[in-house]
């Protein structure tokens, strides 16, 4: 007792640290890897272009990259470490945000007009895409309304009010931009959220067919966009006007045969294809590092969307499910549409391929949403009790069942010892009593 009480509390064996679960790493190591090959692909899409541009310096996109996801990457930890329970009361304030920066874009003087299109506020290098943050904001608004009304998925009206009202009118000014792609993304990420959320298939048919022809009777307005949907028909048709860098992005592709021409050694970036290092980097990538390259891209969206939805199944409570499914439609969407663009099955959209092109909006908005992603992962620690405990605590656990079936055999001979003396007694009393 003396000896105990003299004990230290700070020599106490500490507590082991838990594991994150398997899904986390996955996600955390996916998204690593991107970034790595989004530096090394950026610079060597934008060297040339860099070149000529800065009198001598190449690096300049690269350094772009390069800062803005260091930034990204803070966000990410920080929305990774906590912060999910503050979520559904912030969303409205960040939704209103969101809406406000979109009609800013429209102001003379705040928005910033580039090749024809009206999509940015801000000035000089430091210049933001406000509907990449709508994307995030309508992700975390569409999780909180389907996660608290489940019931509102079983009418039409209902569902349209809460949900589709605020998605139709953050669309409506997206395209004004113009920016169909972005659209399309939130078109596609808001439908795939109500499917996980058990929408009837009926009703989701009804509302694709509307969204279907409204976006059709969009695109058939501008004499630009009907060149596009032709183009993409047959872009060889025009393969030096109209149907141009969907030609020279599969002339890259074509290219790079199965392991490609070699990094930095594409042609196609030079001369021919243009925005090689924001919407076509998936060309350069092609070119460089051939057909391996591109699986080994599709593989990491592949581990995110992978470990994205098993996060969703895991998840606690219906809003986190709804959310990490939310959260990784956005991001294999955007993906999506990108890969489907460059390799000439979809309409050129001009959307950023995660994590790899540049582009500053798009990066932040998504390590943000990865860091999200991951605070909803890291919760999911129910499935680590079935791992195994480390030999030396496996030891521990044995001596002390061996230990403890020794002091229980030891008291049931104790009892029965007890238990037969006093049988005897009583025997030996009425023997005497007798």
């Amino acid at each position: 007792m003396a000896l105990a009480a003299h004990v230290r509390p700070d020599s106490a064996p500490k507590a082991r640290r838990q594991p994150k679960p398997v899904e986390y790493n996955l996600l955390l190591t996916s998204t690593l890897c991107l970034l790595a090959a989004g530096a090394v692909m950026v610079y060597s899409a934008s060297s040339a272009r860099s070149l000529l541009e800065s009198q001598g310096d190449s690096t300049g996109y690269l350094v772009k990259y390069v800062a803005y996801g260091a930034i990204g990457l803070v966000v990410l930890q920080l929305l990774a470490r906590g912060g999910l329970e503050l979520l559904p009361r912030l969303t409205p304030a960040l939704l209103g945000l969101s809406f406000g920066l979109l009609l800013a874009v429209k102001v003379p003087g705040i928005g910033v007009e580039i090749n024809g299109a009206q999509r940015w506020i801000g000035a000089g290098p430091l210049q933001f895409q406000p509907s990449e943050l709508m994307k995030l904001a309508l992700v975390l608004h569409a999780a909180g309304v389907l996660a608290t009304s489940p019931r509102r998925l079983e009418t039409t009206p209902l569902v349209i009010r809460p949900l589709l009202l605020v998605g139709g009118a953050a669309i409506v000014l997206i395209v004004s931009q113009p920016d169909l792609g972005t659209a399309l993304v939130v078109a596609f990420t808001l439908g795939a959220l109500l499917l996980v959320a058990g929408t009837p298939i009926g009703l989701l048919g009804r509302i694709a067919a509307v969204a279907g022809v409204l976006v059709l009777l969009f695109a058939l307005i501008d004499p630009e966009r009907v060149s596009r949907l032709t183009a993409f028909v047959n872009p060889w048709a025009d393969a030096s006007d109209s149907g141009f860098q969907s030609v020279q992005g599969q002339i890259a592709l074509g290219s790079g045969g199965l392991f490609g021409v070699g990094l930095g050694a594409s042609v196609q970036k030079v001369f021919y294809l243009p925005e090689a290092h924001t919407d076509f980097i998936l060309a350069v990538i092609g070119e460089e590092l051939g057909v391996a390259g591109v699986c080994g891209l599709l593989m990491l969206y592949g581990m995110i969307g992978y470990a994205g939805l098993r996060t969703a199944k895991m998840a606690a409570t219906r809003y986190q499910q709804l959310l990490a499914a939310g959260l990784t439609a956005l991001i294999l969407c955007q993906a999506l549409l990108n890969i489907c663009a460059v390799l000439g099955i979809a309409p050129l959209t001009g959307v950023p391929l995660p994590f790899i092109s540049s582009g500053s909006s798009s990066l932040l908005v998504l390590l943000a949403t990865m860091g999200l992603l991951l605070n909803i992962a890291a919760r999911n620690t129910t499935h680590l009790s079935v791992l195994p405990s480390p030999p030396g605590e496996r030891a521990d656990a044995r001596g002390s069942a061996r230990a403890g079936d020794h002091e229980s055999a030891d008291r049931g001979r104790g009892n029965g010892r007890s238990r037969g003396a006093r049988a005897g007694d009583r025997r030996t009393a009425d023997g005497r009593g007798r």
